[in-house]
């Protein structure tokens, strides 16, 4: 989950005839407590050139990658468990191979020379080594706190997490009170391995993850508490939000640890069933958004961006395509409709559907051109494997393509037909041109989930103290803030 707040100063408004402060936005400071997910290095330890202050934020404080199972103490392994098993396996085969060989020799069975035996023995435990010196150590090298470009905590300890992220947004308010700030909360909560302080286990009806939920509700409500007793209540605007529906197959023996989606089908990691990417969207600025209001209108969570540029008074690149749209018009209700008239939803680099808010009629067409396959068969996750795969066998191709109207249908449950939707061919041929469209604005890039760029490489590793023997623990402990 994630909460931005935009601090405005006295000349930014939202009421129609007054001007924006074209300022703001450039001075403003931007904050970032909470898990960045992009890595941090290129080419070496230190050129940073992944990290939040190398992106436009001036603080940091938080993970430069994700929350992973293997961040606590004994949790089952989850970061590339199923290549780290089929490493395991191939190291075994292997040791297995050399020792059968190595007794062959010895009673004389094979003729082959120990310096043959001994060097595929040394290259099976290079093997081993190479990578086990990834796989092995994840809590180590994965698991790790930031300030700035300094490691502060390696490995992190889950259970006072929590507390320093909220320590460091409030206290981040409470300086920059008498100035505008862009504060970016990105929580660790409501996602595996649902790390939940003592003072919440048990307290909710609803297992593990009903407590992470209501340790995540305690900490929202002691940021919002922080923006009001310091008087930004009529001043900020805090826009509250996830990126991606509920883990469908985040399982332990107790029952499911990933949320619930609802009427939607599908989860976190399928690009195109709406249970994988309908989020909550909370907004809040008393005084100038209207309380208690619903929209029913197609967003994105690219639309952050133009949103606090409009509201900081500036204007987005020029220079590119920015798929992002201010939602400044609709939550004014200036707007009727969101300005997005097609959304494309991608799994991975493939596209797997694409929706089209038709304005005149204001009907919602979702087109999906593929589909993850569950198992098992009639199941409504992938529960033989952590996530859904985005292509290959993992995934059915749809020719001609299944149509829903989300809009009588929002549950996905009834794929349209020639026979049962007049209008299906004209609305197929229609998202097909935007699709169309849309791929002639993207520029190849080198593909991020490569085996280059996701094998680990030490001398690109975040370290504290001296590598390998990489380790530091914060002094104090927050987590009664």
């Amino acid at each position: 989950m994630m909460g931005i707040l935009w601090r405005a100063n006295s000349h930014t408004s939202l009421v129609k005839g007054q001007p924006y402060n074209t300022t703001c936005l450039r001075t403003a400071l931007r904050h970032l407590p909470g898990k960045w997910h992009q890595g941090v290095n290129c080419e070496s330890r230190t050129d940073h050139c992944h990290h939040p202050l190398n992106h436009g934020f001036d603080y940091f404080y938080g993970m430069p990658f994700t929350l992973v199972n293997d961040c606590r103490p004994g949790g089952s392994p989850e970061l590339d468990a199923v290549t780290r098993a089929r490493l395991r396996l191939y190291t075994q085969m292997a040791a297995l191979g050399v020792l059968t060989v190595a007794v062959g020799k010895t009673c004389g069975l094979i003729s082959v020379s120990w310096k043959v035996v001994l060097g595929a023995a040394g290259l099976v435990f290079l093997f081993f080594v190479t990578w086990y010196a990834s796989f092995g150590f994840v809590r180590r090298w994965n698991c790790i706190l930031m300030r700035n470009h300094d490691v502060t905590e390696q490995p992190m300890v889950l259970e006072t997490t929590a507390g320093r992220m909220l320590h460091e947004a409030v206290s981040y308010i409470e300086r920059n009170k008498h100035r505008p700030f862009l504060l970016f909360v990105s929580l660790l909560h409501v996602h595996i391995p649902l790390a939940t302080t003592k003072h919440f286990l048990g307290k909710s009806q609803h297992g593990l993850y009903g407590d992470n939920v209501e340790e995540m509700d305690w900490l929202v409500g002691e940021i919002l508490k922080a923006v009001e007793v310091n008087g930004l209540k009529n001043t900020t605007f805090t826009y509250f939000t996830s990126d991606h529906g509920g883990h469908l197959e985040a399982r332990d023996e107790h029952g499911q640890l990933g949320g619930w989606n609802g009427i939607f089908r599908g989860g976190k990691g399928m690009g195109g069933w709406e249970g994988g990417i309908r989020v909550p969207g909370i907004f809040r600025w008393p005084g100038v958004l209207p309380a208690g209001r619903v929209m029913h209108e197609p967003t994105s969570l690219m639309d952050v961006f133009p949103t606090v540029v409009q509201l900081g008074g500036g204007d987005v690149p020029q220079d590119r395509v920015i798929d992002g749209r201010s939602l400044v018009p609709l939550l004014r209700g200036t707007a009727e409709h969101s300005a997005h008239e097609f959304l494309f939803h991608y799994c991975g680099k493939y596209l797997h559907a694409a929706r089209w808010h038709e304005k005149d009629s204001g009907r919602l067409w979702k087109v999906h051109y593929m589909t993850p396959r569950f198992h098992p068969e009639g199941a409504g996750a992938c529960y033989d494997r952590r996530l859904c795969p985005c292509s290959g066998d993992g995934v059915t191709q749809h020719s001609p393509p299944l149509l829903f109207d989300l809009s009588r249908d929002p549950s996905e449950a009834r794929p349209l037909s020639p026979g049962s939707e007049p209008r299906y061919h004209v609305v197929v041929a229609r998202v097909g041109e935007a699709v169309k469209q849309h791929r002639r604005t993207l520029s190849p890039v080198p593909p991020q989930f490569s085996l280059s760029n996701i094998i680990w490489k030490p001398w690109l590793q975040p370290c504290c103290g001296t590598f390998p023997l990489c380790a530091c623990r914060q002094d104090g402990d927050p987590s009664e803030t």
